[in-house]
């Protein structure tokens, strides 16, 4: 068998690849398969490199049959599990016979398909309270409590909420699946986010006044021009706004402000700074990386309470994914919170219209 061949061609597989001799010794590998194994491993016994009893049978079993086997390798990367799948191949040359061992990492798939399970587990989770509750005060409305006329207005209170609670969740999760469904798509509208920001805190600051609170907004007088989805922009600053009230304290001042920049690293390009600041009682940075995620919450009593899905910071993120922005959030226990977002500012020139024929 040609070595330096098997070399020159193992060597351009993209995936960890391991060419095991009958001598049960390693003949040659390629760059992947040492970053995943190590140095030093040609010549050695193919059981102190692949190790896992699984892969070994397989490859066993190949050298036995002359049939490929098929085998899963966990492994770890930087304190992320990984996993791969394992093909082992009968190869024979010059009358040799060996072992091609290769991996393709499916980790990817693995971390999707138990984000699936955990999505369709907190659905039913979120669904099942209130529908619980729904046929247990329909039950109590057909026995005990049929004549009771303050015991059925009370329960049909109840009943309404944990309607109303079940409507907001689908709604959301319709909201997010268009959005994820969307995120590939930029916006291609040439909208005013200032004016979509402006309205946004004209719509909310009644809420806030009523929970004894302020609302402010530092804005420029002139149009801040982006490409985006004046639905979507709006529905991003009335989250954000919203959580800032329901989740600060009760006398706090909540401040809007807007600002551009000429020039943002991130974005590489002028961008548009909204920030959404509250003087509620802050976030654990032990929470912050996984705001964003689906269904999860900080507090979950106090979220379901104020009625929050847990889906809304989820929306947000996509929905600034889609308009090629980013999201940071700031906080600091006991001292509020920022919640800042940055939009590409669209510097095309606006495309006028004549005003009518020319005079002659």
């Amino acid at each position: 068998m040609q070595v330096e061949f098997l070399k020159s061609l193992i060597s351009a597989i993209p995936t960890p690849v391991v060419m095991i001799g009958r001598d049960e010794k390693v003949i040659t590998l390629n760059e992947k398969a040492v970053e995943l194994f190590g140095q030093g491993l040609i010549g050695r016994s193919y059981i102190t490199v692949l190790r896992q009893p699984a892969i070994l049978d397989a490859v066993e079993g190949v050298f036995s049959t002359g049939q490929p086997r098929d085998a899963r390798f966990f492994g770890s990367e930087a304190g992320r599990e990984t996993t791969f799948a394992v093909r082992c191949s009968p190869v024979i040359g010059d009358g040799e016979a060996a072992v091609l061992v290769a991996l393709e990492d499916t980790t990817h798939l693995e971390e999707l398909g138990q984000m699936r399970r955990d999505f369709v587990a907190n659905v039913s989770h979120e669904l099942k309270t209130p529908l619980t509750a729904l046929l247990g005060f329909i039950e109590t409305l057909r026995g005990a409590a049929r004549d009771d006329s303050a015991a059925r207005d009370r329960f049909l209170g109840i009943m309404e909420r944990e309607a109303t609670r079940m409507n907001r969740l689908v709604r959301d999760l319709l909201s997010l699946s268009r959005v994820e469904g969307e995120e590939r798509m930029r916006p291609n509208e040439r909208v005013d986010v200032a004016a979509i920001i402006g309205s946004a805190v004209d719509t909310l600051r009644p809420m806030a006044e009523d929970r004894g609170g302020r609302l402010t907004l530092a804005t420029t007088t002139d149009p801040v021009w982006v490409q985006g989805d004046p639905d979507q922009l709006m529905q991003v600053m009335t989250n954000l706004i919203d959580n800032a009230i329901k989740y600060g304290r009760s006398d706090q001042t909540i401040t809007v402000a807007v600002q551009v920049s000429p020039r943002e690293p991130s974005l590489r390009g002028p961008a548009v700074r909204i920030e959404v600041r509250d003087q509620g009682d802050g976030i654990d940075p032990l929470h912050i990386p996984r705001l964003t995620e689906r269904f999860y919450r900080v507090d979950n009593h106090r979220s379901r309470e104020m009625g929050g899905t847990g889906l809304g910071l989820a929306i947000v993120k996509h929905i600034i994914s889609r308009h090629r922005g980013r999201m940071r959030v700031d906080s600091e226990k006991g001292k509020g919170s920022c919640f800042t977002v940055l939009l590409p500012v669209d510097q095309a020139p606006i495309a006028r219209q004549p005003a009518g024929p020319a005079a002659r």
